[in-house]
């Protein structure tokens, strides 16, 4: 797995597009993982990261996790885009995940259920957390502590066509332990739930300090 972090500048024309919509910023992204203009990217995720001590004059950060290196030189084509690039840092996924091991975890997702066959967002907050345990469930690993940073509808204007997306998006973080590494590495590459190329389902995680 690859790690990248971008530094965008939010006064550049298309800098500010994308981040005001997240269907023009996947579609800028797509080019990095793309092998021709006309060819599907192979699977990547990103998120934008929202808070922390960055304040917006001095950018806004993506953070992307990918299966293979990216090709970075079609976005620096455009002058002014990225402030700051670093690129596709090697994470040995085997070396990462520990069975039995904790770590501390960022996920921004779209927790939803569907009722006779139609999805709906989760708002409430236990009907969110309920749904984390039955991810961590599916992708081999306990949630131990977890805060929702943000909850949040979030409305997208879908290319050309003008039709409009609307979802629910909460962010969570704290910690979890490892169950099974194998299938929490899987999650690391294929995402957690739905709206992936909408910049969610991204789980980050960090080995957690061993307390003496």
């Amino acid at each position: 797995m690859f790690l990248s972090k971008l530094v965008l500048d939010p006064t550049h024309p298309q800098a500010r597009r994308d981040l005001a919509n997240a269907y023009e910023m996947h579609r800028t992204l797509s080019r990095v993982f793309a092998d021709s203009i006309d060819s599907p990217p192979v699977r990547f995720l990103w998120r934008l990261e929202h808070g922390g001590d960055r304040s917006p004059e001095e950018g806004a950060t993506v953070l992307l996790q990918s299966a293979t290196a990216g090709c970075w030189q079609r976005l620096q084509e455009e002058p002014g885009y990225i402030r700051t690039l670093y690129p596709d840092k090697p994470v040995p996924v085997e070396q990462l995940l520990e069975a039995d091991r904790c770590y501390v975890f960022r996920l921004v997702c779209n927790p939803t259920v569907t009722r006779a066959g139609k999805r709906y967002g989760l708002m409430r907050e236990e009907e969110q957390l309920g749904w984390l345990v039955r991810q961590g469930q599916q992708h081999g690993f306990t949630s131990l502590h977890t805060r929702i940073g943000r909850s949040e509808r979030v409305s997208y204007q879908q290319g050309r066509s003008g039709r409009r997306i609307t979802l629910q998006v909460v962010q969570f973080d704290g910690l979890l332990r490892v169950d099974n590494p194998e299938r929490v590495g899987s999650a690391l590459i294929k995402g957690i739930g739905h709206a992936k190329a909408l910049g969610l389902g991204m789980l980050s995680v960090a080995p957690a300090p061993i307390r003496r």
